[in-house]
């Protein structure tokens, strides 16, 4: 921070305390201002003992409310070159105009999803979220544009779009007021968008996606906070109650992953042996949509037992009065 000139707040130490958990590689960083600590997410993608360090902001990061309280992006005059990184280099996918990436297929490489976002514009940065142990993509990411201005019509254009088996999840990360384009102009952009898609999405494995008409597919749902696995158990393994609370842990422990989950339902059979309304089915509930859409993607078509799980988002108001049955 020193270095590049990011103590903004004069002499001292910008950074009030750290929290390293040397187990999982990770720390959390308090910086004592808020123009300090958007200045430190420049030091994205420092090369540091070998190791290309990631800055990114906590996952309860509000851009909207962090705005009013100060900068939210690093200042333009820092000297990067002082730590090995150059203009236009950082930052990463963060920011109001984030966006959300989901229902990618497992195959599809970074280079080549770049290549379909960027039909759209130029990107200021694109995180694809991978697996810690594997390396391999978990099916999501998020980017940002560097025209803001795109970010709209870019989602309305690939959210709900087929892709080889799979159907894209694409919407904004974080709430916006920035308007779509009017519907005219949109509409021609779309087309000459699509043109472009359907040639990478050939180049990416000769994937039948649909004509300029029909680009826009049936959208796979409107999202909501709880999702509802079914194949992912049967009523039999439910019956015993050592072996029910240990399917309990095991969905707490795996589900949480991929955001924060408030709670987990797992319908059983009746002390008659009876079924009830909803056995055989899991429901997710997480704090956000964005949690609730991490788990869709990472967990739709996943094997349990042998079965293929289907994941989809349930309704609310039938989840909180315990009606199973949808």
């Amino acid at each position: 921070m020193a270095a590049i000139g990011g103590n903004a707040a004069g002499a001292g130490d910008a950074v009030v305390n750290v929290y390293i958990n040397h187990e999982k590689k990770f720390a959390f960083v308090e910086m004592r201002t808020v123009e300090e600590a958007s200045n430190a997410m420049a030091l994205d993608g420092i090369i540091f003992e070998g190791v290309a360090v990631r800055v990114r902001r906590p996952t309860d990061y509000n851009p909207t409310l962090a705005s009013a309280l100060g900068p939210s992006q690093p200042s333009p005059h820092l000297d990067l070159a002082a730590v090995g990184l150059t203009p236009g280099a950082f930052g990463g996918a963060e920011g109001p105009d984030r966006v959300f990436v989901g229902g990618l297929p497992y195959y599809f490489t970074e280079t080549q999803i770049r290549e379909l976002l960027e039909s759209f514009g130029t990107l200021r940065g694109f995180d694809l979220v991978k697996d810690r142990d594997t390396g391999n993509s978990k099916g999501y990411g998020f980017c940002v544009y560097q025209d803001p201005m795109v970010t709209d019509m870019a989602c309305a254009a690939l959210n709900g779009l087929k892709m080889g088996d799979k159907t894209l999840t694409v919407r904004r990360a974080t709430a916006s007021t920035v308007q779509s384009k009017p519907e005219q102009e949109s509409v021609l952009a779309y087309a000459q968008q699509h043109i472009a898609m359907q040639k990478i999405a050939l180049q990416a494995g000769g994937m039948n996606l649909p004509g300029v008409g029909a680009a826009l597919m049936a959208h796979a749902g409107v999202p909501t906070r709880v999702l509802c696995l079914v194949e992912a158990i049967t009523a039999d393994l439910l019956r015993d109650d050592e072996e029910y609370e240990e399917i309990l842990e095991d969905m707490r422990e795996e589900c949480s992953k991929f955001g924060t989950l408030v709670n987990v339902v797992i319908p059983r059979p009746d002390p008659n042996g009876e079924l009830m309304s909803g056995v055989g089915k899991v429901f997710l509930e997480y704090a956000d949509t964005l949690g609730c859409s991490n788990a869709r993607n990472a967990l739709s078509g996943r094997k349990f037992g042998g079965n293929t799980v289907s994941a989809s988002y349930y309704p609310e108001e039938k989840y909180y009065n315990r009606d199973y049955s949808a």
